[in-house]
This record gives C-alpha cells, structure tokens and sequence, in this order.
C-alpha cells in the first residue's frame, strides 16, 4: 500500500484575487483521490480539514498517522467521517468491523486505535471518501445509512435545483466534536446545487463530487461575493472552500456531492446568502 499527503495553506481573500486558473485548482483542487491500494489525502489550514480518499484493491489500507498530525495513531487527537461511494467494503477501527455499502456512512470518534480499509469484492472495490477534523474528546462509532439521517427536497425543477438532501453526520442524528457531512443529489434535469449562494463564517467546507456522468464536468464557485472564481472538476473530485468563499455549482448534468464542515459550531442553518443579483 502508499499513502500520499499533501499540506495546503490558508490563504487570504485578497491574494486569491490575483491568481489565475493554474494556483487556483493547485491550492484548492483535491484530485486524484482514488488510486489503487493507495490512500490519498489533503491536510489544509482551513480550520485543519483534511480531506481524502482510499482504494484497497486486493489488499486492506492503513490509515497511516502522517507526519502533519504528530502522533502515534492518525485518530489520536482527530474524528473521522467516511463515506462509501464504490463497490461493498468494511472498515476495521480497533476490535470493530464496519461494513458499508455504497453511500453508507461511518462515523468514528478520536480515540488510539488502527483503522484500515478493505474491499470485499476485488472486481468492484469499495471507494472511501472521507474527512477528519480534530477533536477534544470522544463520542461514539456510529455507521449511518439512508434510513438513520436527516432528508430533506428542496428546489424545484423550474430552478434547475430540484435535490435531495441527506444530512447524515450531523448532531442531530450523532454527537461530534466539530465535524458534519452529509450528501445530495440534483434530481434529472437539475444542475445547480447551494442556489442563492452563501459562505459560512464559522466553518470551512469541502465540497466531493461523484455520479457526474462520463464526458460531463461540474463548474464550482468559489471566491468573494464580489469577487467570484470557478474551478472545473471532474467526476470523483474533492474542492476546498474558505470560509470566507461562496459555496455554489453547476453542471453540465445532475450529479451528486458529499459535503463536510468543521469549524466553530455545530449549527447546520449557521450560513450568511447573498441574492444572486448581487454576484460578480
């Protein structure tokens, strides 16, 4: 197995301003995520997300506890919030065995044990996307499928945003310490998703997009409200958003994205809109 990290730096809003397309996808784009019998991952300054994905191909992978965290286990001092999006596969946390289907969910609480990822059909390997945050003390492993979360349809196909929302590692549905994820999905017809566009203060997101269709992309906003840029992604691609950046996208067809945050507070409806007339 390899584990690849990268260290991302914060940055300000007036810098962001004078960088082109190349150091905008360089600072904010995460990709690739999924190699084989491979762990990919992101550790960014924003509010210390990081960001990842894990292929086991063949043979399970360790969550390796990287230099950036500075200790014996990567869950030492971190919470974890994993998400199946490829084919059956488990999770092994200690002397716990979590198996998780496609679009299930896992949470797991800091505390020093391995944890390792493993396919359980090689010809359709799971993929597991997922974000850590630190965290102060201990809650509860919990898994989280579509029946136990929070479901939520918004939008209206007149407004191309008719989608579903499924908040899945939330404090109403777990305890955490600061991390939340949920995922949703644009109904047929649908591209935009977070319309009006908002920023969140008090917390960073990271915005993971799959189910984008072969030959189709999605366009991300980002940047101030005054002040917007766009990254292009593809289908399988993970992008950090500032806390002080809009949070909003469209696409060339209906897709699906896993949110997560972490920062100051655990309150889902903590955003600040902006009226789309005011955009530029």
């Amino acid at each position: 197995m390899k584990t690849n990290i990268q260290l991302r730096y914060s940055a300000h809003p007036d810098d962001v301003k004078n960088w082109g397309t190349e150091q905008l996808r360089k600072e904010h784009l995460v990709t690739p995520l999924f190699e084989d019998n491979t762990v990919n991952m992101v550790y960014s300054l924003y509010d210390r997300m990081v960001a990842g994905g894990a292929k086991p191909v063949g043979e399970p992978l360790r969550l390796e506890p990287v230099d950036e965290v500075k200790a014996a286990f990567f869950l030492h001092r971190r919470e974890i919030g994993i998400f199946n999006v490829g084919g059956p596969g488990k999770v092994t946390a200690g002397d716990k065995v979590f198996e998780l289907k496609y679009k299930e969910a896992l949470y797991l609480g800091s505390g020093d044990r391995e944890v390792m990822f493993e396919s359980l059909d090689i010809n359709h390997p799971a993929l597991f996307y997922f974000n850590s945050a630190t965290a102060h003390r201990n809650y509860p492993d919990r898994k989280v499928t579509g029946d136990d979360c929070i479901t939520a349809e918004l939008g209206s196909m007149e407004a191309a945003n008719h989608r579903i929302i499924k908040k899945m590692i939330v404090r109403e549905v777990l305890e955490t310490c600061q991390l939340q994820m949920g995922m949703t999905g644009l109904k047929p017809g649908s591209v935009w998703n977070t319309m009006p566009p908002h920023t969140h203060g008090r917390r960073m997101e990271v915005y993971f997009y799959f189910e984008v269709p072969e030959g189709n992309a999605v366009c991300h906003f980002m940047g101030q409200p005054s002040e917007t840029r766009h990254i292009w992604m593809k289908n399988n691609e993970a992008v950090l958003s500032p806390q002080w950046s809009i949070h909003a996208a469209t696409a060339t067809s209906n897709y699906t994205f896993i949110w997560g945050m972490a920062g100051e507070n655990l309150d889902y409806g903590d955003q600040d809109f902006f009226k789309q007339t005011d955009l530029r």
